[in-house]
Order: structure tokens, then C-alpha cells, then sequence
């Protein structure tokens, strides 16, 4: 009796570790989009979409990434929208910022990843402004989707 309930804290132990590891990071993948989306937007600028995800999505080799990022509209142009977010930049990898002109998301390459609240729709003055990460625990590495 006592290695059946070994063996099931065991089992459960493991589902728990399987699952636990993913669950994590998309809530990693999730608080850069929050971050994106509480930053202060400049004047003249509204948020469309937005969107979050772990997984392996540029480069090769393995290894987790986060990507968070906001669809706005705006009438500043491109350089007036680095400038604005220049100074809320803790690094390089943060408040990137590309024109968009479809929905499919074109800086991340594994995948076809979309905004979903723009189907066919004119994104004439649209950027996408983006942050990426790693995670710090190697533990979160363990991620199929890392691979």
C-alpha cells in the first residue's frame, strides 16, 4: 500500500512539474504585455491589440523567450514613438518598435503569430511596440516549447 502512494505522490509530483513549468511561462510571457500595456501611451495614440508569448520564437538553438507586445495607432511617426519610449527603456530588448502593416507579426520567426482584433482592416499609422525576455531560472528552460 505504502508504493502506491509513493508512486501516485510521484506521478503527481511529475504532472505537477509538467504543468507547472508552462503555466509559469506564459504568466512571464503575459507581464511584459501588462507592462506594454500600462506604460503610458504617448499623445495621439490608442492601443488596437495585444499579445503574449513564451516559446522558442527567434534564433536557433533552445531555450525559452517572452514576447509582449501592443498594436497601437498613432499619429507620431516612428522616430517620434522611439523617442517617447526611449527613456522607459531598462534595456535593449525592451519598447522596440517596427510599422506594421498586416496583422501577422512579422519580428517573431517560428510561428505564425497574429493580432487577432485587426482582420483586413487599413493599418496605415500602426506600429508595434515589443519587448522581449529570457527566463532567469534554468528551470523554465525545461519547456517543450523552448525546443
Amino acid at each position: 500500500m505504502k508504493k502506491i502512494i509513493i508512486a501516485i505522490i510521484i506521478i503527481l509530483l511529475i504532472l505537477m512539474f509538467i504543468f507547472a513549468i508552462p503555466i509559469t511561462n506564459n504568466i512571464m510571457a503575459k507581464e511584459i504585455e501588462t507592462k506594454l500595456k500600462t506604460t503610458k501611451l504617448p499623445p495621439q495614440t490608442q492601443i488596437i491589440d495585444s499579445i503574449s508569448i513564451a516559446g522558442k520564437l527567434v534564433g536557433n538553438g533552445n531555450g525559452m523567450q517572452y514576447f509582449g507586445a501592443i498594436l497601437v495607432k498613432t499619429e507620431l511617426s516612428k522616430e517620434e514613438l522611439k523617442e517617447y519610449y526611449r527613456e522607459k527603456a531598462e534595456n535593449e530588448w525592451e519598447y522596440l518598435i517596427e510599422k506594421q502593416t498586416s496583422n501577422k507579426i512579422e519580428v517573431i520567426e517560428h510561428g505564425d503569430y497574429v493580432f487577432k482584433k485587426v482582420k483586413g482592416e487599413n493599418l496605415n499609422q500602426c506600429y508595434i511596440i515589443y519587448s522581449w525576455e529570457s527566463p532567469k531560472n534554468n528551470l523554465l528552460n525545461l519547456d517543450i516549447r523552448g525546443h
